[in-house]
């Protein structure tokens, strides 16, 4: 196996929690890089991206080999089962099936601490964190990338120093499914509309109802109508808590609308008259949408899912899409495309996280020697094609076919 050559300088190109991930695994090197973030977003810190996120095997792994927290950092749901449209368990459907529920925002700060050393409410009792840091920059557009004899050359814009530039070792595109690392590298790469959407939102744990934590607490909970799936499940509390009765009830309802729909239209577009393509931010919705919305849920979902979209008080949407890069390695290895940026996952897979840990131990392992650049292609495009592909399959069963346990 021919050895790799270890960089000595890096550039990772978005600071959400895949850029984070290789941030750390590079640190984690015995002689690590030189390792600097630049992130698109202008605000110091990013916030409440995803809500819930189920803890696969990958981000368990990785949470427990590199940023070793020394805290719970999920919630295990010990049952699997589907509601019928009045609410009641289906008997058959339940499934003793242990899985992990943590929050986006707690996976989040844990890798801000262990990368660049950021105190917050999280990570408090923990104290400092004294290894090699990185430096993460807000407010960085990138604008170009170039093949140069001695690396590859990222032009970018910040918000207060306008035009910069740096020519590095290697360059990791992890900057979400809708990458402009990806774009400029592969243009005829789009990211498509999937002909759905999922409203998303939290409830604390202790304004549920009796007859909703009876089905919800500690539990995978789901619910399948016609074009409908609604699922749901406890993730860590306010500053990371997993103390019960201080935990947040996440909840996820796809709905379907039609591309260029009046629908999708009204829905997509926020307080302020813009329209956004994928994401409607918290705090965002015009106040009709979310009124009508509320109303739907009372018709068509089971009155415990009903009454959490009722109670919480800050809802967002993703519109669902999906997009594949037909490789992940550029300029010779010198640029890489890693999680979303590689392949953007619907969320009925709950693996975006995991294939972020999955693609960071990769290049640690590739890095150490471990493993040859042809192998570490093949791990990371293998993985990225098998759940992407999972995805499509669940998803249009859920929303254009029909479940086994559909009401």
């Amino acid at each position: 196996m021919a050895p790799i050559t270890v960089p000595k300088s890096v550039i990772i190109v978005g600071g959400s929690l895949g850029g984070l991930m290789h941030a750390l695994t590079l640190l984690s090197l015995p002689s690590p890089p030189k390792v600097r973030i630049l992130e698109r977003s202008p605000t110091a810190l990013l916030h409440n991206q995803g809500a819930g996120v189920v803890a696969g095997n990958e981000t368990q792994v990785f949470f427990s080999e590199y940023v070793k927290p020394g805290k719970e950092i999920a919630i295990t749901s010990a049952l699997r089962h589907y509601l019928d449209r009045d609410g009641k368990i289906i008997p058959e459907s339940a499934e003793h099936r242990q899985q992990r529920m943590t929050s986006w925002d707690l996976l989040y700060h844990l890798l801000r601490w262990r990368v660049e050393g950021m105190q917050s409410s999280y990570v408090e009792r923990l104290g400092a964190n004294d290894g090699p840091k990185a430096t993460y920059e807000n407010g960085c557009t990138v604008q170009s990338i170039e093949d140069v004899p001695d690396g590859v050359k990222v032009t970018w814009i910040h918000k207060d120093h306008g035009e910069q530039s740096d020519t590095v070792d290697l360059v990791i595109g992890a900057d979400g499914a809708s990458s402009t690392i990806r774009r400029l590298l592969q243009p005829d790469v789009e990211r498509k509309y999937a002909g759905y959407v999922a409203w998303r939102g939290t409830v604390p744990e202790d304004q549920l109802s009796p007859e909703a934590k009876e089905v919800f607490i500690e539990k995978f909970t789901f619910f399948h109508s016609e074009a409908i799936q609604s699922l749901g499940y406890l993730i860590p509390g306010q500053e990371g808590t997993t103390e019960p009765g201080k935990r947040l009830f996440n909840w996820v309802w796809y709905c379907n609308y039609r591309e260029g729909s009046q629908d999708l239209e009204e829905l997509m577009t926020d307080i302020n008259g813009r329209r956004h393509a994928i994401t409607l931010p918290v705090d965002t919705m015009q106040p009709q949408v979310w009124e009508k919305q509320k109303a739907h849920a009372k018709e068509v979902l089971p009155p415990q899912y009903a009454e959490a979209v009722e109670k919480t008080k800050h809802p967002f949407i993703q519109a669902i899409t999906d997009v594949i890069s037909p490789t992940n390695r550029f300029y010779d290895g010198k640029i890489l495309l890693v999680g979303d940026a590689l392949a953007g996952f619907r969320p009925h897979t709950a693996a975006s996280t995991g294939q972020a840990g999955f693609d960071a131990i990769m290049l640690d392992r590739l890095l150490r020697g471990q493993l040859s650049q042809d192998e570490y292609d093949a791990e990371v495009m293998g993985f990225a094609r098998r759940v992407q592909e999972s995805g499509v399959i669940m998803g249009d069963r859920s929303q254009f076919g029909r479940h086994p346990f559909a009401s």
